[in-house]
């Protein structure tokens, strides 16, 4: 209740704030700085994007995913899509298909820096004001030993998470030695870029 009174003061609006997102992470992060909202996902394909520019693929990603869930709202809200990857060598790397994928996506970030990409879109739905911008973020990894490797695969937390890894995990967050940029970044949502952009968007729509 005191978080949400602090942002309320801060950021004035009428209307709902929608995520346009089921993951648990993007949630929780959202709860950390106060913002009351309410949770519609969009049905979007992640998948078909290597050989796109991977700023690119984030902001657009996270903008058809804002836009398919402000289409269907009848009342004022602010929509949020985001969008996180992670790049090695250029190269996006998805969640992993199995157990096995999943070892060979850590044993390639082992020893290695890799980029993680954030896009976020936010639409206001009455006016159609929107922003759209990215962040990035610098992480590696220590040399991971595969004993490490396969109790962190048989945690099950791997499968759900690009790359492979959740840094605010248990052992994800032993992997990390090094970071350069946000850390809510590779946990799923920039937060500080994002509530400077809500800020813009609130001050276009007056």
């Amino acid at each position: 209740m005191y978080k949400q009174k602090i942002f309320s003061s801060l950021i004035k609006y009428d209307g709902r704030f929608i995520l346009a997102s089921s993951s648990p992470r993007r949630k929780k992060l959202l709860e950390v700085i106060g913002i009351e909202f309410d949770v519609i996902t969009a049905d979007v394909d992640e998948e078909n994007h290597n050989g796109i520019n991977p700023i690119q693929h984030v902001k657009e990603l996270a903008f058809i995913k804002a836009s398919k869930v402000a289409n269907q709202l009848n009342y004022p809200a602010i929509v949020l899509g985001a969008d996180t990857i992670v790049v090695l060598d250029n190269y996006i790397i998805n969640k992993p298909n199995d157990e096995e994928d999943a070892y060979k996506i850590l044993r390639k970030l082992s020893g290695r820096t890799h980029t993680v990409y954030t896009g976020i879109a936010l639409i206001e739905n009455q006016t159609q004001k929107q922003i759209i911008d990215y962040q990035e973020t610098k992480v590696r990894f220590r040399q991971l030993e595969d004993n490490e490797i396969y109790a962190y695969i048989a945690s099950g937390s791997p499968m759900d998470k690009a790359g492979a890894y959740g840094i605010q995990d248990d052992l994800g967050a032993v992997f990390v030695n090094y970071i350069e940029g946000c850390y809510y970044n590779i946990v799923g949502l920039p937060l500080e870029l994002l509530y400077r952009k809500i800020i813009e968007l609130l001050n276009t729509t007056r």
